[in-house]
């Protein structure tokens, strides 16, 4: 009742006006009574994955908490994980605005927020000065005038500056905001970029003494046969773990809604089946040897349920968690 009345009152806002200003309060609420208001006590449904004990399978993906600003709230909500990024070498201010939308009827978002943060160093300090328990991943990108063959670059740069403060890694080469970032994902391109990432990941593990997984996040836009090649390339490479799904760029569930037709990433419930597919179709091809994330459209215990059924260890929720609130995650874990 409490968040549907806060909804109510976001929802008046623009959308990213609106997510400003809750990650304003959240920073605000942290450390005071105030974060009663969403402070929750969740059963405990420990998950191993990635060689990692997570307190229960269900995350906050990336794209959140860009800048790594309200960790603390997001662990009093109960996370088993937060992702906080995509964080990128250089601090940038992302695509020109508006830039996102919601799409009410279908509990789906647009954005084309175009990676903005505040860079990875910033990052990395508010990580530092975090007081949290749940497990964090750290999802990193390149910069948008960072061409594409020199991609890896930012990639290392950013893995070898959070690499102590992360749980695990997330490489996000799925975003359809940042131009030519998706062709990484096909042929010698990701084996390149994942041999490299891995050779750093030996040495940086040796450095710090400390193995700190890699995972791959993924579009929902791709072929079975791509999504089988992808398998065979994190295959050969070793990689830890691959996330399923970013959002997607079809619009066919969407069609002739309001906003419908504007550019960027469609996430939230239309990317639900289809998430789901890439989660199936992925454990498919690698069973038990690499383990997948599933998220795209969790907005219930059921849909959660749909994709670890699917063959996903973890889940993440983004949309879902905008619509529905905390108590989505309290509805989940407790059901698990």
């Amino acid at each position: 009742m409490l968040y549907r009345l806060a909804r109510a009152g976001f929802f008046q806002l623009d959308a990213e006006k609106a997510h400003d200003l809750a990650i304003q309060n959240f920073k605000r609420f942290t450390g005071t009574p105030l974060d009663l208001l969403y402070r929750q006590q969740l059963p405990h449904r420990p998950v191993e994955c990635m060689g990692i004990t997570f307190r229960n399978p269900v995350g906050l993906a990336a794209g959140l908490d860009k800048n790594g600003e309200c960790i603390e709230a997001f662990d009093a909500m109960g996370f088993g994980f937060v992702e906080v990024g995509t964080v990128t070498p250089r601090p940038q201010p992302g695509n020109d605005k508006p830039r996102l939308f919601r799409l009410v009827e279908a509990e789906g978002i647009i954005n084309r927020m175009g990676f903005n943060n505040l860079g990875v160093d910033n990052l990395v300090e508010n990580v530092k000065n975090s007081n949290y328990r749940c497990v964090l991943g750290i999802n990193i990108g390149k910069n948008k005038d960072t061409p594409i063959e020199k991609g890896a670059e930012d990639y290392l740069i950013c893995m070898e500056k959070v690499y102590q403060y992360a749980g695990y890694i997330a490489v996000n080469i799925s975003s359809p905001n940042t131009p030519g970032l998706r062709s990484l994902q096909y042929g010698e391109a990701l084996d390149e970029l994942l041999s490299e990432l891995k050779a750093k990941q030996a040495e940086l593990a040796k450095q710090h003494d400390k193995y700190v997984p890699l995972a791959l996040k993924i579009a929902p836009d791709l072929s079975d046969d791509e999504v089988s090649q992808i398998c065979q390339s994190l295959i050969k490479n070793k990689i830890d773990g691959v996330i399923a799904t970013n959002t997607t760029l079809d619009r066919s569930i969407v069609e002739g809604m309001r906003h419908a037709s504007e550019a960027g990433g469609l996430s939230g419930r239309p990317v639900q089946s289809r998430s789901t597919e890439v989660v199936r179709k992925l454990h498919e091809e690698l069973g038990d040897e690499i383990p997948v994330i599933g998220v795209g459209g969790i907005d219930s215990y059921v849909s959660a349920k749909e994709k670890l059924m699917a063959g996903a260890k973890l889940v993440q929720v983004y949309s879902g968690f905008i619509y529905h609130g905390p108590g989505l995650v309290k509805e989940i874990v407790k059901n698990l």
